[in-house]
């Protein structure tokens, strides 16, 4: 089995938990943020549907440097839970062909993120995915779900039930 085999199951398990937490964003509470230092809900969900972006990035360069020009936009923040659907399905659909594509060798050899000549990360693509990518969405979607509860919308069960559905 290659690496890309090996990390499909998570990918697809976090990526449709992901999914399901961005359908039941409340149309309407996309200014939302349950404290002022905290992003609205908008610019969260469409952070994370822009996420999976960055997965593809590592599985086809050889470094990402945020400070050229090209990355220097800032993702939209998503204004419906459709769009951010959507969006999110697109790029993850993107990731997903991308680690496929990505054989062993190419899992193992370094990738760098960096802010110009400023090196922020130098890790085997492998463990940029895990840490970077996928427990970067997972984080980011955890937060999401606390926005949910906020807004009494139903948490979704990610890993097994959630208080909200027991029987799910």
């Amino acid at each position: 089995m290659t690496i890309s085999h090996a990390l499909l199951g998570e990918f697809d398990h976090e990526m449709a938990g992901t999914r399901k937490t961005l359908e039941r964003l409340p149309e309407g509470e996309f200014d939302f943020r349950p404290h002022e230092k905290s992003p609205t809900m908008g610019w969260m969900a469409g952070h994370i549907a822009h996420m999976t972006t960055w997965g593809t990035a590592v599985c086809t360069t050889e470094f990402l440097d945020l400070a050229a020009p090209e990355n220097q936009a800032r993702p939209p923040q998503s204004t419906t839970a459709q769009e951010a659907v959507e969006s999110f399905d697109k790029s993850a659909a993107e990731f997903r062909a991308a680690l496929l594509a990505t054989n062993d060798e190419q899992m193992m050899q370094p990738w760098t993120l960096r802010m110009g000549d400023r090196v922020i990360l130098a890790m085997s693509r492998v463990a940029v995915l895990r840490g970077m990518v996928f427990n970067h969405i997972i984080h980011h979607r955890a937060q999401l779900t606390v926005y949910l509860r906020m807004n009494g919308v139903p948490v979704p069960p990610l890993y097994g039930p959630s208080a909200d559905e027991s029987n799910s």
